[in-house]
């Protein structure tokens, strides 16, 4: 069974799918962005992702980036990943996803293997259109320390604390980023010029290091 969940952002949601159909539907779009799957226990979630998503995406990237540099912490882009775990029976290809405190152990690596390596520290969702999925509940099954979920109007800070996501008003990975001034600057990338973007981005950090 099909459904249509948007037309925006187009979403499908299969049911029953087995899980050797979803690990081949992956091997056939190996180096491909789009479309992005997610399985939760024999449900897979199709997305393609509009051009709000996309910059959005585009923009807390480079925010994180930034943030990073300014703030001196290292950290590994690792983007839409697929991350699958068979024994979970789950997998997802967050919008982003960044390695701090493995870095080292992952840095330059082709492939992942979240049996034995361990899962990024953080990873954002942007959630325009809502999923059909519990994003937040598979990412906790994988341990992941923080979570972003931007829907369009305003960013969650989410942190894992004993098995279970908690709404947080800052960043635990980037201490000092608020919520509120994510979503602020998000909004801003809108409006302004990108030179123009990155010079408050930097004098903001810059001005509130903690």
């Amino acid at each position: 069974m099909a459904t249509v969940l948007s037309a925006a952002e187009q979403r499908v949601l299969l049911q029953n799918i087995p899980w050797e159909v979803y690990e081949g539907l992956l091997a056939t779009q190996q180096d491909a962005s789009v479309p992005r799957y997610t399985y939760d226990e024999g449900l897979l979630e199709i997305m393609s992702p509009s051009a709000e998503h996309e910059h959005a995406n585009d923009v807390i990237r480079l925010l994180v980036n930034v943030a990073a540099e300014e703030m001196a912490i290292d950290v590994a882009g690792f983007g839409s990943t697929t991350y699958r775990r068979k024994d979970l029976a789950r997998g997802f290809e967050p919008d982003a996803s960044f390695y701090v405190t493995h870095v080292k152990q992952v840095r330059g690596r082709a492939t992942l293997d979240l049996t034995t390596d361990p899962p990024p520290d953080l990873v954002v969702e942007i959630d325009v259109t809502k999923s059909s999925l519990d994003k937040l509940a598979i990412f906790a099954r994988f341990g992941i320390r923080e979570a972003w979920r931007y829907d369009g109007t305003r960013l969650t800070v989410f942190v894992l604390v004993a098995g279970q996501y908690v709404e947080r008003q800052a960043s635990d990975v980037f201490p000092g980023l608020a919520a509120e001034t994510l979503t602020r600057f998000i909004g801003e990338a809108r409006e302004l010029e990108r030179p123009v973007w990155l010079h408050r981005l930097r004098a903001w950090i810059r001005s509130h290091r903690v």
